[in-house]
């Protein structure tokens, strides 16, 4: 009679434990790539919003949005949904932020989208508008010259009102963000945390917006897109390096070239790049 053949106890238990070596080696790996991808994903739907904007300024005499016409984020997002530019939620989110701060309150803030109500009905399909996306609200063209607009935030005169201008390649136009807009100053801080519950991180208009953009969503940097319309990935330090504004000074404190010591940085920005 023959025999049934099959594997025994402990070489079953030998190749589960093979497995598993080889799943904790490959692992760390595969999530590696997985990230990269989504920065690589990123920077292609931030070069897609450079033809966005391009078009949206040619039709426009060369000029950025005024910054009126509606608050919460909605002054630059419904002007792309009531022209000509189909901008759907999966372009108004970074891969690695799709989800909304609203819905999903506990988190890093890094890898949260932001939601804003819906009162015109632009969307295709009548929701609340998400993104982890915004411009840099420096860009804007003020309708007064007295004061920045309504949206817009003084003086009038820093801001650039058309990405056509010298130096374009340092000129933030639109990025990543925890929120919908902002406007960087340079003396503007670092947040000091990175994770927080919904809310944790005050929202500080006028006064500390950097805050908005400084946000880790791909290992120490954020994309970017400039007023040449290329986008690139920033290192969280090197935003107080950018030209946000015409006035703005690229050697402010938060700098290498201002002074900035390695010390001054909360605690986990320290390993990242020093510019």
């Amino acid at each position: 009679m023959s025999k049934r053949k099959g594997f025994t106890l402990i070489e079953l238990l030998v190749v589960i434990a093979i497995i598993a070596l080889l799943m904790s080696i490959m692992m760390p790996a595969l999530s590696r790539v997985k990230k990269q991808a989504r920065k690589v994903a990123c920077t292609s739907q931030l070069k897609q919003w450079g033809l966005i904007w391009k078009f949206y300024c040619d039709d426009n005499d060369g000029y950025w949005l005024s910054g009126e016409g509606g608050g919460s984020g909605r002054w630059w997002v419904e002007p792309m949904l009531q022209g000509r530019h189909k901008i759907d939620e999966k372009l108004r989110c970074c891969p690695s932020a799709a989800k909304s701060n609203m819905t999903n309150k506990i988190g890093s803030w890094a890898f949260q989208a932001w939601t804003v109500p819906n009162t015109a009905q632009y969307s295709d399909d009548g929701q609340d508008y998400i993104g982890s996306y915004g411009p840099n609200g420096w860009m804007c063209n003020p309708r007064s010259s007295g004061n920045a607009g309504v949206w817009g935030r003084s003086p009038a005169d820093d801001h650039w009102r058309t990405p056509n201008v010298k130096g374009a390649y340092n000129i933030p136009l639109f990025q990543g963000q925890w929120w919908v807009d902002a406007w960087p100053r340079e003396n503007d801080a670092p947040p000091e945390i990175v994770d927080t519950e919904y809310g944790a991180i005050p929202d500080r208009p006028n006064v500390n917006e950097m805050e908005r953009v400084c946000v880790d969503r791909h290992d120490g940097f954020v994309n970017n897109l400039f007023c040449d319309f290329s986008a690139r990935p920033v290192g969280l330090k090197e935003l107080w390096t950018l030209q946000w504004h015409k006035g703005y000074n690229v050697n402010g404190p938060w700098t290498k070239a201002g002074g900035v010591a390695p010390g001054d940085w909360p605690q986990w920005m320290r390993g990242f790049k020093d510019y």
